[in-house]
């Protein structure tokens, strides 16, 4: 039908938008669990998905007097989040956090960490502590 209404991507662009919400509420639902993860551990949580000019940042928290930028990687198996992380993203998320750091009392002295958080089909997350503090 909506072919003959001259719209013919109609029903492949329903399906995209459908694709687009679950992966937008899983990333969410990802999101959570690295929070509660990292709460349970005695982190606070100090911003979610932290905008700069330089990109986004998932996670902000504080370790004590430590800053950590988490990023959040959802997919069927933990090696396939990890792969997903790719080197761009990585130098997107520094700059950004370097932008948030300028808000911080000590600047770019402030001790940091870059943490990826994978969860896996199964709903198990692990945080790989500094996985690109490196970087």
């Amino acid at each position: 039908m909506s072919e003959l209404l001259g719209f013919p991507n109609a029903p492949l662009a329903s399906a995209r938008r459908d694709r687009g919400k679950r992966g937008y509420n899983s990333g969410l639902a990802a999101e959570e669990r690295a929070v509660a993860r990292y709460t349970a551990a005695g982190l606070r949580l100090l911003e979610t998905r932290w905008r700069g000019k330089s990109g986004e940042i998932d996670l902000i928290l504080a370790d004590g007097a430590e800053i950590v930028f988490a990023e959040v990687k959802q997919a069927r198996t933990h090696d396939a989040a990890i792969a997903s992380l790719r080197p761009t993203q990585m130098r997107r998320i520094h700059a950004a956090g370097s932008e948030y750091l300028a808000r911080c009392p000590k600047g770019q002295l402030t001790d940091v960490r870059f943490d990826l958080v994978v969860v896996d089909g199964a709903g198990r997350c692990d945080i790989m502590e500094g996985m690109f503090s490196h970087f």
